[in-house]
């Protein structure tokens, strides 16, 4: 690898602004920023060069490693499928969910969890991979093994994020009994009266389990220094409850009400991609547009889509008024990086590393053409 690189003609997007310039990157990091062209170097044509996205919800390595029901990958190969995509979207810095807490809609058990944390360990040891990885953990406080399936990772420094999770019907992500049977009744194929049977055990299961399991991971998590999120808070006493925990990130609040109370409790409020590109919530939820628009919207994550978070960066403009390009990709970059206390990457910047995107725009579609990792090549 060069020590130097020069990315000359493009369209930088700067924290507040897009310049037409180049950009030096010198020992992995951005060592000089200037308007107009210089000799030498990488001609971007005028493509777009954007900072390295930074994902902090994706559990999409899952699906790699259990690409159908009852098959296991080789947790390795998974790994390395997972870094691929994640890194050919434009992501460089990534927070892997993996699951503690089982229930009905796991299909994987806690030492599996752990089995893939190895790993993504191992791998960054061997420099397999293109993406820097972190992991969050989704803990799924309803389940009456969550704090056992938490204690696989004690110790594990790569954990950064932990999200307290309840998916019981009745409340949260379902509070539409309808929408749950849609997602739960339909997977499981329940009759009606097997259907009523397993939401009366998932609630008894969360008033008996969510409460002591929840107070105990964030102190855990205080304790730890990783940074802690809500998950699908619904109402204002969800948010004050969050703010009690300690939380700092509001993860997919499922109604206006839950958004304004975080932003004005100074939580960062955290929606998916795909509600953006799609419009909507598939599970009938509040719009992440229409918090764009009253200024509650923060950080986007591609949940289960990992091309979705650029595509909504180079989407959100065109469809909410107000919203620049750079105003975009801060919500991908910049606040993700401030939310789990990275203050080296996330915006170009003289110093900081030199995690980059090159991307061209094609049909209201971004290609992702290169990515830099502090410097190097990766994509």
């Amino acid at each position: 690898m060069s020590a130097e690189l020069i990315l000359n003609n493009a369209k930088i997007v700067l924290e507040d602004d897009v310049i037409s310039g180049t950009v030096v990157i010198r020992d992995g990091k951005i060592a000089d920023i200037s308007e107009g062209s210089i000799s030498g170097g990488e001609d971007f044509e005028g493509d777009y060069l954007i900072p390295g996205l930074i994902e902090l919800h994706t559990d999409h390595l899952e699906g790699h490693y259990m690409p159908r029901p009852r098959v296991r990958w080789n947790p390795i190969a998974a790994v390395l499928a997972h870094d691929a995509q994640i890194a050919t979207s434009g992501i460089t810095t990534v927070f892997d969910a993996l699951r503690v807490g089982l229930d009905e809609d796991a299909d994987m058990s806690a030492d599996e969890s752990r089995k893939l944390a190895d790993a993504i360990e191992d791998s960054v040891e061997q420099g397999r991979l293109r993406a820097d990885h972190y992991i969050h953990l989704r803990c799924e406080v309803s389940a009456s093994d969550c704090l056992e399936g938490f204690a696989h990772f004690d110790n594990d420094s790569r954990v950064r994020l932990a999200s307290l999770m309840d998916h019981a019907p009745g409340q949260r992500q379902f509070v539409s009994l309808e929408t749950y049977a849609y997602y739960y009744q339909r997977k499981l194929k329940l009759s009606d009266k097997e259907f009523n049977a397993f939401c009366e055990k998932r609630m008894a299961e969360s008033a008996k389990n969510s409460g002591p399991q929840r107070k105990a991971i964030a102190e855990l998590c205080r304790e730890r220094g990783i940074v802690l999120a809500s998950h699908d808070d619904a109402t204002r006493a969800h948010v004050d409850e969050a703010v009690e925990q300690g939380i700092h990130v509001a993860e997919f609040p499922t109604t206006l009400e839950a958004a304004a109370a975080s932003k004005q409790a100074g939580l960062s409020v955290l929606m998916g991609a795909p509600n953006v590109v799609r419009g909507g919530s598939h599970s009938g939820n509040v719009s992440a547009r229409e918090l764009a628009e009253h200024g509650h919207l923060d950080i986007l994550s591609s949940d289960y889509i990992p091309f979705s978070l650029i595509q909504s960066t180079f989407f959100l403009g065109e469809t909410v008024d107000g919203i620049t390009l750079p105003d975009a990709v801060r919500l991908v970059t910049k606040n993700p990086a401030k939310a789990v206390g990275f203050d080296d990457r996330g915006v170009i910047e003289l110093g900081k590393r030199a995690d980059l995107v090159r991307v061209r725009v094609d049909e209201h579609i971004p290609v992702v053409r290169t990515v830099w990792r502090e410097g190097r090549r990766v994509v």
